[in-house]
């Protein structure tokens, strides 16, 4: 190891962080700070930035890498190009539940992403006021203003999901109550409900859940049957799920007979 200056950019010093931490497995607060030449505090954040990231897991004391097999949290990019027409007919059919007049949440995540831009689209909408924490939606958002008012959420900036989390992630949530949440996740099961990969996200979800009277669930697919790390919500919250057709038969079965309303997108809603 090497000895650095705080006056490195935090960038490239996370990044070197990263490495040791990755290959060595193991590594303790006490160690990086003295091979980067920095605070204590100053390493306790860097290792927090990764952890939100999805790149380490923080431990007592130190820093472990993520172990090999254990899915990592995919970029929002990368999400983008997942089933890109199942989500893009998911928005479509989300679009539909909305009236002028209303106010609604967006999350942050690609199938939500892909939900504003068919709102946009909407021009019979008008007066719809949207608050979001995803920095993505409200780019998205931005060319219907002012037939759309657009709030952020305001918080702190993740950006592997391009989206605003704690620490003061959710002050303005907690001042509203909005007609319908429009929600994504990462698994949803018969047992554990609705789940995220990342904690911060997830808590953002249920404050989100907290500030609106409907619940609406927008996954593809590839998120039935599937648990992830953080609970959000059992299924008892979610007033709708709204899938694609490539969704199993068996999956959505199990989800129904736990009582959860389902809309299907089908290829003809894409049109």
């Amino acid at each position: 190891m090497t000895s650095t200056s705080e006056s490195m950019p935090a960038e490239v010093r996370r990044e070197r962080m990263l490495s040791l931490v990755q290959d060595q497995d193991f590594v303790r607060i006490a160690a990086l700070a003295e091979a980067f030449g920095v605070s204590v505090v100053t390493v306790r954040g860097d290792l927090d930035a990764l952890e939100a990231q999805g790149l380490i897991r923080r431990v007592r004391g130190g820093a472990r890498s993520v172990p090999l097999g254990l899915q990592s949290e995919p970029s929002f990019e990368q999400s983008l190009g997942s089933s890109a027409l199942e989500k893009v007919a998911i928005a479509k059919a989300a679009t539909a539940l909305v009236t002028s007049g209303q106010s609604i949440v967006i999350d942050a995540g690609s199938t939500t992403a892909f939900f504003a831009r068919e709102l946009v689209a909407r021009r019979d909408l008008t007066d719809l006021v949207v608050f979001t924490n995803s920095l993505s939606a409200a780019h998205e958002l931005e060319p219907a203003v002012p037939r759309f008012t657009v709030v952020l959420s305001g918080g702190t900036l993740r950006s592997l999901q391009h989206s605003l989390v704690d620490p003061m992630g959710g002050r303005i949530l907690e001042n509203i109550h909005a007609d319908i949440a429009f929600l994504s996740c990462s698994g949803i099961h018969p047992e554990t409900g609705v789940t995220n990969i990342n904690i911060a996200e997830a808590e953002m979800k249920i404050r989100m859940l907290r500030a609106t009277s409907r619940h609406i669930l927008l996954a593809d697919s590839s998120k039935l049957d599937r648990t992830d790390l953080a609970p959000v919500c059992p299924l008892t919250d979610i007033d709708l799920l709204i899938t694609g057709d490539a969704a199993d038969e068996t999956a959505l079965s199990r989800l129904r007979d736990r009582g959860l309303s389902t809309e299907i997108a089908t290829l003809s809603d894409r049109q």
